[in-house]
C-alpha cells in the first residue's frame, strides 16, 4: 500500500487508513488527518525530513516516519 511519505511533491492525496496504536494515533488524527481527507504535498526538506503538506485549510509539517503511518487511497 502506498503511504505519505511515497508521495510526490504536487500530488493531492487522500487517506484510506491510519496505521500505528494509541497515543502515536491519536497525535495524528488530532492534527486533523482522517479517513477520505485530502492532503496537497507542498514540499520535501532537502534531506528528506520533514514533509510540508496542506490539510484541511492548514499547513502542517510532519515527519517521515510519522508520514510511513499514513495509508492512501
Amino acid at each position: 500500500m502506498k503511504t505519505l511519505k511515497d508521495a510526490r511533491v504536487g500530488d493531492t492525496v487522500t487517506v484510506a487508513r491510519i496505521n500505528g496504536e494509541g497515543a502515536l494515533r491519536r497525535r495524528i488524527m488530532d492534527m486533523g488527518v482522517t479517513r477520505g481527507t485530502e492532503i496537497f504535498v507542498r514540499k520535501v526538506a532537502p534531506l528528506g525530513d520533514p514533509i510540508e503538506v496542506t490539510i484541511r485549510g492548514y499547513e502542517l509539517s510532519i515527519r517521515r516516519a510519522d508520514a510511513g503511518l499514513i495509508e492512501l487511497a
